[in-house]
C-alpha cells in the first residue's frame, strides 16, 4: 500500500446534529440510504427538541461527502438550517455495523 492509499483508507467517526425541518421518518430513511450508498455505517434518530442526531463511520472521503449531504441536501422535504459535527476522530476499525434508526 502506498502512502496515497493509506490516506484514502483512513477511517473516521463523527457525531452529527441537524437542525431545521428535519423530523420524521423521511429524513431518517434518506440518511440511512445515503450512508449505505456511500458505504458508511452509523445510526440516526429524532430528538425531542426537533433535531436529528446520529453518528457515521467509514473512510474519511465518504464521511466528508456525508457531512456535505447532511448539511446541504437531506431528504427532499427537509429544510436544513444548521448542521453541527462533533467528536470527529480517527478510528482503527469500524465500531458499528450497518446503518440503523434508533428510537
Amino acid at each position: 500500500m502506498s502512502d496515497g492509499d493509506a490516506a484514502t483508507s483512513k477511517l473516521v467517526s463523527v457525531d452529527f446534529e441537524i437542525f431545521g425541518y428535519v423530523q420524521g421518518v423521511c429524513f431518517r430513511m434518506y440518511t440511512e440510504r445515503e450512508g449505505l450508498r456511500l458505504g458508511l455505517v452509523g445510526w440516526v434518530k429524532n430528538t425531542y427538541s426537533g433535531s436529528v442526531v446520529g453518528q457515521v463511520q467509514g473512510p474519511a472521503e465518504q464521511v466528508k461527502e456525508m457531512k456535505v449531504w447532511l448539511s446541504k441536501e437531506g431528504s427532499p422535504s427537509s429544510r436544513i438550517t444548521r448542521a453541527s459535527f462533533t467528536n470527529e476522530r480517527a478510528i482503527e476499525r469500524l465500531e458499528l455495523s450497518g446503518f440503523s434508526t434508533r428510537f
